[in-house]
């Protein structure tokens, strides 16, 4: 988590989450008491328990988060009184950030970690929220916790640094993909998914090769059902010709390619980076489909021994 934000200097820090803690301020078997009472998790307001007296640990937090609230509106912003109000509104709705954390136990990153980001849309939740709206805090929280948790693990599944922008605008490609394969019975084309999403085609091609870089849900996963027969995102996108997949990696081979003729490396450029068909490239360059043909295969089989020399050495 290196390049993720850390709460603030000063903030106090949650301690780890302990799936197995008693609740409610019981004793574990070692007599060593248990911390106070979690909030639960969002509810409506005036719930109550199952003898219909609200919780006397809940009502309490509940009551104190409000009191709070009002000293951080009345003080001046970055006073002692405001900031003391603001420390204290953290450590007590930390539990909140457990609560949260806790529904993302069974990914691989450390439940501490999932915690420290949790604890930063604590945080943004304390900053933003507006007592007069009239809804309880944990409600208005919890999701904003949420919120931040997910998008740590949006960011933090890239396996290179890609922009922001062009993250979200794969999402946006992947989805349009799904939708265009339902309504066309078909794979759909680079320029139809440009079409749908109203961008231009350069802009899908930037998006896909962005999405190379993403280790959970890349172009070689699986989407859909069963009923899918395991086809991936990448099978999902129309290509004329099966070569496509002797470059599944063009970030790799881009350096082989100043080892081709000018006309081969131009075409290959057109081909497998600017997405042309084989009768595009014809078009273009003036040449037939066959020699088109040809020379992506010749200079594929020359990339390929290039390749292997390499892994050779």
């Amino acid at each position: 988590m290196s390049d993720q934000p850390r709460p603030t200097s000063g903030v106090p820090q949650p301690r780890p989450y302990r799936a197995d803690e008693p609740a409610g301020g019981q004793q574990d078997p070692a007599g060593t008491p248990a911390p106070p009472a979690e909030p639960a998790p969002p509810a409506p307001a005036g719930s109550t328990g199952p003898e219909g007296v609200e919780d006397a640990d809940r009502r309490r937090v509940r009551e104190t988060t409000a009191a709070l609230f009002r000293r951080l509106a009345q003080s001046p912003p970055h006073s002692t009184e405001h900031r003391e109000a603001r420390t204290r509104l953290i450590e007590l709705n930390l539990p909140l950030v457990r609560y949260a954390a806790a529904r993302f136990r069974n990914r691989a990153e450390p439940m501490e970690d999932i915690v420290q980001v949790g604890t930063i849309g604590l945080i943004n939740a304390i900053d933003r929220f507006d007592p007069e709206r009239g809804v309880q805090f944990p409600t208005f929280a919890v999701p904003t916790i949420i919120g931040e948790i997910k998008r740590y693990f949006r960011d933090s599944v890239w396996s290179m640094h890609v922009p922001r922008r062009l993250q979200e605008m794969w999402l946006q490609v992947s989805a349009a993909t799904e939708e265009l394969t339902g309504a066309l019975g078909r794979s759909p084309t680079i320029a139809e998914i440009a079409v749908r999403l109203g961008i231009p085609r350069e802009h899908v091609v930037e998006c896909l090769e962005a999405g190379r870089a993403h280790t959970t849900v890349s172009l070689d996963s699986t989407v859909g059902g069963d009923e899918e027969g395991g086809r991936t995102l990448a099978d999902r996108l129309s290509y004329e010709d099966a070569e496509l997949g002797e470059v599944e990696h063009r970030d790799q081979v881009r350096h082989l390619l100043v080892q081709l003729p000018e006309r081969e490396r131009r075409i290959m450029m057109l081909r497998f980076f600017h997405n042309m068909t084989q009768s595009q490239i014809s078009n273009e360059l003036g040449i037939s489909q066959m020699h088109v043909s040809r020379l992506l295969s010749r200079s594929l089989n020359r990339l390929r021994r290039v390749t292997l020399a390499e892994l050779e050495r």
